[in-house]
This record gives C-alpha cells, sequence and structure tokens, in this order.
C-alpha cells in the first residue's frame, strides 16, 4: 500500500471522490492540517512516501503565511524525487509557485460551473483520457496562475483562466477546478463564503441551478479523472527516478 500525504487548509475541502478513489486503489492517506498546527503539521521528510496531494482552501498564495512557504517547499521536493503530486485550486496554485510559476489575484472571481476545454496538451494526456475536450467544471477562486513553470504543459483553461490544469514531468499535475467535490461540499463550501460569491455576482440559488443542470455529468466525468489518477499517476513506484 502507498502513503500519500494529503495536505487539507480548511474544514470545507476534504478529498471528497479523489479520496475515495485513492481509498478504491488501496492507497492510504495521511492528512495534515498545517492551517490549523503550522509548518510543523507538515512531513520533515518523504522517506516512505509515494505522494502529495494539496488541497483546496480559502487562503491566497499571495498572503505569504509560513506554513505556506514550507508545504510549497514539501511539493518541490516531492516533484524533484519523482513522487506523484497533485495540487487542486489552493493546491494547484502552491504546486506552480513552488516550480517557479506566478500566481496573482483575479480581476473577478471564477465560481460555479464553467466551460473548460482541453488544450492539444490535455487531448493527448494519459491522465485525461475518457475527459471529454470541453465540460463542465465547478470553478471557486479569486487567485490564478497567471504563468505556468517553466517547461509546464498547460493542459486545459477557461474563458476567465488560462490556466485550468497543468503538468510538469509526467507525475505532477495541477488543477483549478474542483473534481473532487461531491453534491453536499459545493453546498456547504460554495455557502461558506459569501464575500467570494458576492465579488464574482454569484448566488446560492445559482450555485443550485448550475448543479441541477450540470452535477449528474460533472460527477461522471469527475469520478473518472480521480480513477485515472488514483491508477496511472499515484500507483506504487518506488524506484521512480529524480527529475
Amino acid at each position: 500500500m502507498a502513503r500519500i500525504i494529503v495536505v487539507q487548509h480548511s474544514d470545507m475541502c476534504r478529498p471528497g471522490r479523489l479520496g475515495a478513489a485513492l481509498g478504491a486503489h488501496g492507497h492510504i492517506l495521511d492528512v495534515r492540517r498545517p492551517d490549523r498546527a503550522g509548518a510543523a503539521e507538515l512531513p520533515r521528510d518523504l522517506e516512505g512516501v509515494a505522494g502529495v496531494v494539496s488541497l483546496g482552501g480559502p487562503q491566497n498564495v499571495t498572503e505569504g503565511l509560513e506554513w505556506m512557504a514550507a508545504e510549497m517547499a514539501m511539493l518541490r521536493a516531492a516533484h524533484e524525487a519523482g513522487l506523484a503530486v497533485l495540487g487542486v485550486c489552493l493546491g494547484h496554485q502552491l504546486l506552480a509557485a513552488a516550480l517557479g510559476g506566478e500566481v496573482r489575484a483575479m480581476e473577478r472571481p471564477e465560481v460555479g460551473f464553467q466551460p473548460v476545454d482541453l488544450l492539444p496538451a490535455g487531448r493527448d494526456d494519459f491522465v485525461l483520457a475518457g475527459i471529454p475536450w470541453s465540460s463542465m467544471q465547478f470553478c471557486s477562486h479569486g487567485q490564478e496562475v497567471a504563468k505556468a513553470p517553466a517547461g509546464a504543459a498547460v493542459l486545459a483553461r477557461s474563458a476567465a483562466c488560462a490556466v485550468q490544469a497543468l503538468r510538469m514531468g509526467t507525475r505532477t499535475y495541477g488543477f483549478q477546478y474542483h473534481f473532487e467535490w461531491t453534491r453536499d461540499m459545493i453546498g456547504a463550501t460554495s455557502g461558506s463564503d459569501a464575500e467570494l460569491l458576492a465579488r464574482a455576482g454569484v448566488s446560492l440559488a445559482d450555485i443550485d441551478a448550475g448543479c441541477g443542470a450540470h452535477y449528474g455529468r460533472f460527477a461522471e466525468i469527475s469520478d473518472r479523472l480521480c480513477d485515472n489518477l488514483a491508477k496511472l499517476v499515484f500507483a506504487a513506484n518506488p524506484g521512480a527516478a529524480p527529475r
């Protein structure tokens, strides 16, 4: 069994369907909460670790919190060691910043179901096999990756966000959209951030309507992505060479 460090940044941004998929494939999730306990909550080294997942959260990379610097150092070390690395939303931004990319505030937050299009690199990516070239994905972010790290393949974009997904090497992925969220998580997390909703010009009624229209297909696509990640990226590979 592979032990995966999961960095959670709030009570609501949980592993969700991604955690279920990883568990179904025999992986052990070691959940850490640096937002509560600070940098000391993160592992001192990555011995015995097969991968790292950095989830979303209400914080912003540009806040420069002490534990964020430690988390970015861990993400960079995991990538350099050839481990499986995945960032989602805030985690996507932390990963990009850790590897030399740039993160900035958006003029208007992107909240709710949005059309996300795969770019040529995404259409050919093995982890995105079976994912439609255009699909409705759930977004909830006020910052974005403004510049991908050097050498990164940008896999997907939306009208408001040019870097919705990226890959570095073969086992490091970042996704801005929340493919891991369940229906309950979408409602609870969206309802907890009235300020973000207001800045985006979106209401909870809009979120509910979007779920009514898109959640069923979104869930199918998201489950496929989670399964691909669990089988193809987080498969135990202790002999992986550093990149």
